[in-house]
């Protein structure tokens, strides 16, 4: 199976619901994914700079063509409030066809006249 025929679910973590809701906007208003879903808050413990930090994020669910991750990637680092942001992207390896397929050709850019 080609990349183009691939569907991939990419998370990543945001600090407040609103800029949850922006990311989730941007993305699929620039068809580089055919939905995302913000759902939190969620208690997030990491390690940052040499010491366990703790805090209250919001995760977006993104469903993309595949193909479509390395600019959908380069356009969550542009726009997230962080440094480095995590973004994380597993391949989806069954579900709906028809479903699947949706996701696809909703990731493509727009050609419409």
């Amino acid at each position: 199976m080609s990349q183009q025929n691939e569907t991939v679910r990419v998370e990543t973590t945001v600090d407040s619901k609103e800029g949850a809701e922006r990311l989730a906007t941007l993305v699929v208003d620039g068809r580089l994914a055919a939905c995302a879903q913000v759902s939190g808050p969620i208690s997030s413990f990491y390690r940052w700079e040499g010491e366990v930090q703790s805090d209250d994020e919001w995760i977006v669910v993104i469903k993309t063509a595949a193909d479509r991750l390395p600019t959908l990637t380069e356009r969550i680092v542009e726009a997230h409030p962080y440094d480095t942001p995590e973004i994380v992207a597993v391949p989806v390896i069954g579900g709906n066809p028809a479903y699947l397929e949706w996701v696809r050709e909703e990731s493509r850019e727009d050609t419409a006249p």
